[in-house]
């Protein structure tokens, strides 16, 4: 006979960690976590420095290596993107910059039918109650969470540079990004607590997995969801491949991000069944916005060589890396820290109410995937258009749950996309032309003196950019026809027993990277699970540049 759960929660991710957690913490309740990736061993030197995080993207170790479709609009490339494989899910390999969004971004999601409870006050209380934030307690930021926060010290010549230049170009400081005001720039705050990352994982789901009532299974991967009418009861997966299981449950919970999610959905026979029908798949239900309205962030490096030895370049040679993991056992030196310690967000022009730019910044002239085009020192931001209207979609194409599904961003597809990004780069250019930049400016790399005109600008674009990793909206909350979830309760409409939490449910996606804005939803998500009366909207001041 199956093992019968009380909740199965498909995906060990981000927000399955932080569910796992807050419904297990109720003995009388049986969970069952189900992650395809392998454990997050804590010898696993590359998941745990934070510098390492170069080295499990692209590695099929750590990384599900997804690519998109040929995108129409950027020259036909496929872009790649990096998925965690791992428990911990993306959380255990990201760059661990830690961004809640700016409060307008709830306030936008709050504004559309049946989302009320979803603006800035309600989802406050939820960030405060998620984080301890090491730089200080106040009515923003919380002080009592399993996420531990530090703030990047962003010191030396090249951080100072940078943020004296961003005034220099009329941009100004603020003290905390994920405070009152976003607006600016700053020191970021950071998944590294002692030197170590702190994943979903390591935060929520390891401190929880001695509880008897809690079990968790890894390179475990759902077939199909089972279903009795329109009533979920359980789910159908391989154990490392092995033979069948089935787990039957009171509640199915899809937290397997915005690609896994929908797929799951359509492999189940959810989803639009003229799609659906041609793959033999049985329709359970026709809901069309499933897989549909996927967003993301695009973004470029903009580099410069340093005159001076300045970088942390010395620190990338191979001879030094002993060294470097020398140091990071004792937490201290540049593997203990993630080097994204500072950047900012400014309005690209005056028809935006907030912010739609968002900065990183890195002492040294790299890509992801290790190599450099100067083999020497520099510096880049990392930079882009944070509410690009073109959408996307994320769509199985066999009825076999190892196959990949098609998925498609449509990237630079809209007007408003492509002037974006042209205000984005001249933006940049100007905060690296400033003063403050003059005993270490050695000329741009990248993309260099040849590109200057708008069409120049937007080609380079097409050839260079990647993207930052924030795929989300493929089964957003909402009532309209194409919405997928009840965001009163996140349960799949026209359906019982199955809810879905995680990126994919997201309305629309959220200004910086989208950690912090997940594991929000999943707390929040807990409480609406769980029955609890939600915690009461904290209605706060927060900087609007407009009235």
């Amino acid at each position: 006979m199956p093992d019968q759960y009380d909740f199965v929660i498909v995906g060990g991710g981000s927000a399955g960690s932080a569910l796992a957690s807050r419904l297990s913490a109720d003995p009388s309740n049986r969970v069952l976590v189900l992650e395809a990736g392998r454990p997050d061993y804590r010898w696993d030197v590359f998941i745990h420095m934070p510098a390492a995080l170069a080295f499990p993207i692209g590695s099929r170790f750590y990384d599900w290596r997804y690519e998109t479709e040929p995108e129409p609009h950027m020259n036909g490339r496929r872009i790649y993107h990096a998925r965690g494989k791992v428990l911990g899910g993306s959380s255990s390999i990201n760059g661990m910059i830690f961004q809640r969004g700016n409060p307008m971004d709830y306030e936008r999601w709050a504004a559309d039918p049946g989302m009320e409870t979803w603006d800035y006050a309600h989802c406050l209380p939820y960030f405060r109650r998620m984080e301890t934030c090491l730089a200080g307690e106040d009515e923003y930021r919380g002080g009592d969470g399993p996420l531990k926060l530090e703030r990047g010290p962003a010191a030396g010549p090249l951080f100072e540079a940078f943020l004296e230049a961003a005034q220099q170009a009329g941009h100004p400081l603020t003290s905390d990004v994920n405070g009152y005001r976003q607006e600016g720039f700053a020191a970021f705050d950071r998944n590294v607590y002692r030197g170590r990352r702190l994943s979903a994982a390591r935060a929520y789901l390891h401190p929880a997995m001695s509880r008897p009532n809690l079990e968790v299974k890894t390179r475990a991967t759902v077939s199909q969801i089972l279903f009795d009418g329109s009533r979920a009861t359980g789910v159908e997966y391989t154990e490392r491949g092995r033979h069948r299981q089935v787990a039957r449950a009171g509640e199915v919970i899809l937290c397997g991000g915005a690609f896994n999610s929908p797929q799951l959905l359509q492999l189940s026979g959810i989803g639009n069944a003229a799609e659906l029908e041609p793959l033999g798949v049985e329709v359970v239900h026709h809901l069309p916005g499933v897989g549909e309205n996927m967003q993301d962030h695009l973004e470029v490096y903009i580099q410069h060589r340093a005159t001076q030895p300045v970088s942390i370049q010395p620190w990338m040679a191979m001879w030094r890396r002993p060294l470097v993991g020398l140091m990071w056992l004792f937490r201290k030196g540049p593997g203990a820290t993630n080097h994204f310690e500072a950047g900012g967000f400014i309005r690209s022009n005056d028809e935006v109410d907030w912010p739609n730019l968002m900065f990183h910044f890195l002492p040294i002239a790299i890509r992801y995937d290790g190599s450099s085009p100067t083999g020497g020192h520099g510096y880049q931001v990392h930079v882009g258009p944070m509410y690009s209207n073109s959408m996307g979609w994320c769509k199985i194409r066999s009825t076999d749950p190892r196959v990949k599904p098609a998925i498609r961003f449509n990237y630079l597809s809209t007007d408003q996309d492509k002037r974006e990004w042209i205000e984005a780069v001249r933006k940049t250019r100007e905060i690296f032309a400033q003063p403050a930049w003059a005993g270490f400016d050695g000329g741009e790399i990248s993309p260099g003196p040849s590109v200057e005109t708008d069409d120049e600008i937007l080609d380079w674009v097409r050839t260079d950019a990647e993207t930052a990793l924030h795929p989300s909206c493929t089964a957003r909350m909402g009532t309209d026809e194409m919405s997928v979830i009840d965001p009163r309760s996140m349960k799949v409409h026209g359906l019982e027993g199955i809810r879905v939490v995680d990126a994919s449910s997201m309305r629309y996606v959220t200004n910086g990277n989208i950690y912090a804005p997940v594991m929000m939803l999943a707390e929040k998500a807990a409480d609406l699970i769980l029955g609890n009366t939600p915690l009461a909207p904290e209605h706060v001041e927060w900087y609007r540049h407009g009235p």
